[in-house]
């Protein structure tokens, strides 16, 4: 399991005043479909915030899935990709205790208080780095989002990981501290 989630995990009862299989349970009773309606259901009835409530939903989902097991399906016949994704997450990693990384099933979200980045390995030569940055024109590495539509503001295509320079850093970087 990934450090910052672990640790998230370990800080839910101090944090939410419940763990992580307490919070599991509440949900379970609750049998909400919609991944949205469970997150609003734990803001707004227990006073959750939102990256710890996004986090208890999302691993609700999971079940028997590991985080580990989703990132190695996500990664399946483009195993080329993962040095790329495994530089992503630790530089996204230094940023603070405060980053959760949340696999899904075709995606990694990177959340600090709300997503700030999105990985996705869009092909088998090419991951998708979806960032939310506000205010921001399209230039050098950063385009428009393409294929993320709402989710994230603008996209960087990388297909090497040379291409994991310092410009994309800083863009993960000022994504980051945008996220408050």
């Amino acid at each position: 399991m990934d450090k910052a989630l672990q640790t998230m995990i370990d800080n839910m009862p101090e944090k939410t005043g419940k763990s992580l299989p307490e919070w599991l349970d509440i949900l379970a009773q609750q049998n909400i479909e919609k991944h949205g309606m469970a997150v609003k259901y734990l803001k707004t009835e227990h006073g959750v915030t939102h990256g710890f409530a996004n986090t208890i939903v999302t691993l609700s989902k999971q079940k028997d899935e590991s985080t580990d097991e989703l990132v190695t399906q996500q990664y399946q016949g483009k195993e080329a990709l993962t040095p790329i994704y495994d530089l992503l997450i630790s530089i996204v990693s230094n940023f603070g205790q405060d980053v959760v990384i949340t696999p899904k099933k075709a995606t990694v979200s990177i959340i600090r208080k709300k997503q700030f980045a999105l990985i996705k390995p869009a092909t088998k030569n090419r991951i998708d780095l979806g960032l939310k940055i506000k205010d921001t024109e399209p230039q050098g590495c950063l385009e428009d989002s393409g294929p993320f539509g709402a989710m994230c503001s603008h996209r960087i295509q990388l297909k090497d990981i040379s291409d994991v320079n310092d410009e994309v850093k800083q863009w993960l970087q000022l994504a980051y501290q945008q996220s408050v």
